[in-house]
């Protein structure tokens, strides 16, 4: 019999990623390649977790519409997962989303709500939140930054996977902060598997960034599935060093990933000039090519 599209969601690839072996050859890199989803990013986890937790739940029905606020993948995950199990799906976006982001989601049969640019992701979630108050019948409302569906899918998918992977043998995880479920969720797993594990979160440096997916926690409406508990440390990375890492790999891998991903990398980068030797794993959110347009690898 054959698989329905969101059968394809997880076990996708751990890659090694070679670019830091010449000065630091000690240290073995690896990444997970999450635009290999069908949805094309890690959020394709987190949304078919929570939409499938809402069934059990009897809380979405096809009587209601998936509303939430997103920056793009995840509004991407749940377009594609509402298509595939029939939903109707709105989203709200900020105004100045990538014009990939916002043509993919069209493309899925989705409706777009846009939120003030200037308010970034906390806008849509203000928006979001006044559209559910006024008519709480007409929606199911996933809320990504406070359901612990969010989590679960990387509790239960991606750190059991990059357990069996690495054959168990990662010492150090990082990954970046946005809704937070994916550091949370693999985080927790991986301590409970084995406490020596370091885990590094990553977050802008500041509230003014490029890095698109991520948050600066100091300065946002901070995710109520946050856990400070799981991470060993906390990192703020900055913008043009993270962009320089995603053309290198890119450039000398022929792997074409996001602004977050170049994020990890710096990173790894950090981490490597302290571990002289050690398993990294970190997580490639998802692919440059829903960021084409927005001059990442058009720069230098």
């Amino acid at each position: 019999m054959s698989a329905g599209i969101i059968q394809l969601i997880g076990n996708t690839p751990l890659l090694r990623v070679k670019l830091f072996e010449h000065e630091f050859p000690g240290l073995e890199v690896y990444a997970k390649a999450e635009w290999f989803n069908p949805g094309g990013s890690v959020k394709d986890r987190a949304a078919l977790s929570m939409i499938e937790d809402g069934e059990k739940r009897g809380a979405l029905t096809h009587h209601k519409t998936i509303i939430d606020s997103t920056s793009g993948n995840t509004g991407i995950a749940y377009a594609m997962v509402g298509a595939a199990k029939g939903y109707r799906v709105k989203l709200v976006m900020p105004g100045n989303v990538s014009a990939e982001r916002k043509a993919l989601v069209t493309a899925y049969g989705a409706e777009i709500v846009y939120s003030d640019a200037l308010e970034g992701s906390d806008g849509a979630i203000r928006l979001v939140r006044d559209l559910v108050a006024k008519e709480p019948d007409l929606y199911f409302y996933p809320d990504q930054y406070s359901n612990p569906a969010n989590v679960r899918a990387h509790y239960d998918g991606t750190a059991v996977e990059i357990l069996a992977q690495t054959s168990g043998r990662i010492t150090h995880f990082i990954a970046g902060l946005g809704t937070t479920g994916t550091f949370v969720g693999t985080s927790r797993r991986l301590k409970e598997h084995d406490a020596s594990i370091r885990t590094i979160a990553v977050q802008p440096e500041d509230s003014f960034h490029g890095l698109e997916g991520l948050k600066h926690l100091p300065t946002a409406i901070v995710p109520k599935i946050w856990d400070e508990s799981v991470a060993d440390e906390i990192w703020g990375a900055p913008t043009e060093p993270a962009y320089d890492l995603a053309r290198s790999v890119a450039r000398t891998e022929g792997l074409l990933v996001g602004h977050s991903s170049g994020a990890a990398l710096w990173a790894v980068r950090r981490l490597a000039e302290s571990v002289p030797e050690g398993v990294v794993v970190t997580v490639f959110p998802d692919s440059g090519d829903r960021y084409l347009s927005t001059g990442l690898y058009a720069r230098k």
